[in-house]
């Protein structure tokens, strides 16, 4: 018996797998093996396994759909946490409280069944609210930043309290969670948005934003878009011009359609993942002098 498979079991239970293949858990369906890895369904069970293993000095990564992240061929070190917990309630201020699990795709539905504007931009967004949270996802004008009103938040040695959004340091697809380097858990997660509003021009938004992702997102194992878009320019943008569109290394390749999207065709690896991203950074930086700055996380042993 493991040192993870002694501390964890008894706590989680059948919610342990161990030396678990992180392919089943990542959009792009590849990656190495996580050495413990827990499916929590519960904000408790998220925030008890956590608690947990950075008691034992353990890394722990929460992931939640597996979208925006490439996991190394030679997997995850300490213990991975599947985020599932995705309870949601409705007040009716327009105040959405929703555990850190739930898929924006989801919420954005809900949101339009209830006829509440300020969250149809995530109609179309892969991942979880925890991820928004942190990254400040966003899309057609439209970002978390815009709307949280808080985020709860569990740390090491601490306890667990309340982050409200000015704390957050909101920016372009980032915010001051991203950017630390302490560990932490998002558990729950408010959004102010407006009830009431008119479900004809909700659904022709949702509609538009649903047509423009068809037309110019390709389809396919992905890892959603690769790099941030540079300041008054577009990632896909640049490496197109630099004649990479299209370029192929293993099974990975640079979409033909959309030059910022890389696709998975089969058999591809994070290490092929890695060396086309190498070879865009630097040919785009290179050619334009832009360095492009990564949307996706890499985690594990690269």
């Amino acid at each position: 018996m493991n040192e993870y498979e002694a501390v964890l079991r008894p706590i989680v239970g059948d919610a342990l797998h161990l030396d678990a293949p992180m392919a089943r858990y990542t959009v792009a369906r590849l990656g190495g093996a996580a050495d413990a890895l827990v499916i929590a369904d519960s904000v408790a069970l998220l925030e008890q396994t956590a608690r947990t293993a950075w008691s034992h000095g353990w890394q722990v990564r929460i992931i939640g759909d597996g979208a925006n992240v490439l996991v190394a061929d030679r997997g995850v070190r300490g213990v991975v946490i599947i985020n599932r917990a995705d309870k949601v309630t409705f007040e009716e201020s327009g105040v959405l409280v929703a555990e850190s699990g739930a898929a924006l795709i989801s919420l954005a539905r809900a949101c339009l069944e209830r006829r509440w504007a300020g969250l149809t931009w995530a109609i179309g967004i892969p991942g979880t609210l925890g991820g928004a949270v942190v990254n400040n996802a966003g899309a057609y004008s439209g970002a978390i930043a815009d709307c949280l009103l808080w985020a709860e938040i569990a740390e090491p040695d601490q306890p667990t309290r309340r982050w409200e959004n000015a704390e957050l340091a909101y920016a372009y697809r980032e915010s001051v969670l991203k950017r630390r380097s302490a560990p932490f858990a998002v558990l729950r997660a408010a959004l102010q948005l407006q009830p009431n509003a008119d479900p004809a021009a909700l659904r022709a938004e949702a509609e538009q934003y649903s047509a423009h992702r068809r037309r110019t997102q390709p389809n396919g194992a992905s890892l959603g878009s690769m790099f941030k878009n540079p300041p008054n320019d577009y990632a896909g943008r640049l490496i197109e011009a630099a004649g990479l569109k299209g370029t192929q290394i293993g099974g990975v390749v640079i979409s033909p359609q959309h030059a910022n999207w890389f696709i998975n065709t089969g058999n591809g690896t994070a290490a092929d993942y890695l060396a086309l991203i190498r070879l865009a950074q630097e040919r785009v930086a290179e050619l334009f002098g832009v360095q492009l700055e990564l949307e996706v996380e890499l985690i594990g042993d690269f």
